[in-house]
């Protein structure tokens, strides 16, 4: 079964798969959302985000005034709560689907991949890279400990982003969150 196709439990504070009783996306990872925008908005022009979960990264990408903001979503619980968010922002864009599969004409400024139960993450390098503009920059939600920059980019740097996980799920980034950064 597919992520696309499990229950998701929605709280304040986290959102849960119910089917692998993971929790998808959790509140304490604000300040790494919050980097992550300011990274990739740097010239306030066009923004790709692949993955909306509860919206936190979007509302910072938004209070960017960014020129575009272009939202790709799988699950259909979070494309409703999606869709209801961004009803009143002209400069969105949402598009359905899976992101390694959508037709995408655009280019960007910035890139920002969050994904969950994503288990084609291997050709991101080249899709992002496709869609980036020169100059620009791209950043992702990297939980892998071992392997700081398992897309192959040919330069990352990282920026340490303080962080207070409520979860033992996540002792890798207890205390630090190191955020990648592309720039192309």
């Amino acid at each position: 079964m597919a992520f696309k196709d499990n229950i998701l439990t929605f709280e304040d504070t986290k959102i849960t798969d119910t089917v692998s009783e993971i929790e998808v996306m959790m509140d304490w990872e604000a300040p790494i959302m919050e980097k992550s925008a300011e990274f990739i908005c740097h010239n306030k022009g066009d923004i790709l985000e692949i993955g909306f979960g509860m919206g936190i990264s979007a509302d910072y990408i938004q209070a960017q005034g960014v020129n575009s903001h272009t939202i790709i979503e799988i699950h259909p619980q979070i494309l409703e709560r999606l869709n209801t968010w961004a009803l009143d922002k002209s400069n969105v864009t949402i598009v359905e689907g899976d992101w390694s599969s959508v037709s995408l004409s655009n280019t960007y400024d910035g890139i920002f991949l969050d994904t969950f139960g994503d288990n084609n993450l291997s050709n991101f390098k080249d899709f992002a890279l496709a869609r980036i503009k020169s100059g620009g920059k791209i950043t992702y939600w990297n939980n892998n400990e071992s392997e700081y920059n398992p897309y192959g980019f040919d330069s990352v740097s990282y920026e340490q982003v303080p962080v207070s996980p409520d979860s033992n799920i996540y002792t890798n980034i207890q205390n630090n969150y190191y955020m990648p950064k592309v720039e192309v």
